[in-house]
């Protein structure tokens, strides 16, 4: 059986695993290599069974410590060239990924690493690149979007592929433009390269969700400029526009920015 656990998503750290009872992939590494064994112990799982870390981008809430988990367990890190160097760059990242360690991936080329396939897909963002990732294990299709200034075809195409999704929900616009943030950061996150708000996330699932779609799961809220429960019911408005009901047609959830989610059994 496929699983899946959040260990954290918003700017505090974001990182995310899915696995069967023999391995497991890790998707970003941004929240600590101490606390994220922590959790490993407390879920009973363990280490030496994620086979790779998968990387979206070079943001340090996504990579904080990708290089002391690649290190200490001798994993592969896939990314992108573009993304590699950030890592390189990003001072936040006081470990780096040995040379020995480091996968380079192409958009829209199939990899795989253990009984899982997976290929990067371009999402818009500020960072020096960034990648969705669409993630196959046996007939299950998990796909990945974060950190998105906007939704593209290509994404579109992917959200369509999903039988459990995560997507991003970063605000809620008129939170944010009363908000406390100065113009600049505004603009920066409004803009088709920032983050993706409720609204813009609800429409993408009710103009993409196919009969396939399970589950899908809103990540990255902002802590000052969203909140759980404003986020579910501005996608489930979204929804509830084109017919489509949460709960019935496929579930929709909230992850935390800080706390670890349940185990989700993907079937």
């Amino acid at each position: 059986m496929l699983n899946f656990i959040c260990f954290g998503s918003g700017s505090s750290g974001n990182c995310y695993y899915l696995f069967t009872e023999k391995e497991g992939i890790l998707i970003d590494a941004g929240i600590g290599a101490r606390t994220l064994k922590k959790y490993f112990g407390n879920y009973g799982l363990p280490m030496q069974n994620i086979q790779a870390i998968l990387v979206t981008h070079d943001h340090a809430d996504h990579i904080k410590s990708v290089g002391a988990i690649s290190t200490d367990h001798c994993l592969p890190v896939y990314a992108t060239l573009d993304v590699h160097r950030g890592i390189e760059r990003n001072f936040c990242v006081r470990k780096k990924v040995g040379a020995g360690c480091e996968r380079y991936i192409t958009y829209g080329v199939n990899y795989k690493v253990g009984d899982f396939e997976f290929v990067a897909f371009k999402v818009p963002h500020d960072s020096t690149d960034n990648v969705g990732f669409c993630i196959k294990h046996g007939e299950i299709t998990f796909c990945l979007i974060t950190d998105a200034g906007k939704i593209t075809e290509e994404m579109r195409k992917y959200i369509q592929e999903a039988n459990y999704l995560v997507i991003e929900a970063n605000y809620e616009y008129e939170k944010l433009m009363m908000g406390t943030y100065p113009q600049h950061l505004k603009d920066r996150i409004t803009s088709g390269n920032g983050h993706l708000s409720n609204k813009e996330c609800g429409i993408a699932l009710a103009e993409n969700a196919t009969e396939k779609l399970k589950q899908v799961w809103l990540c990255h809220l902002s802590e000052e400029n969203n909140h759980p429960e404003l986020a579910r019911k501005t996608v489930e408005y979204q929804l509830q526009q084109f017919g489509i009901v949460p709960g019935k047609d496929f579930l929709l959830e909230v992850l935390r920015r800080k706390t670890p989610s349940e185990v989700y059994h993907l079937e």
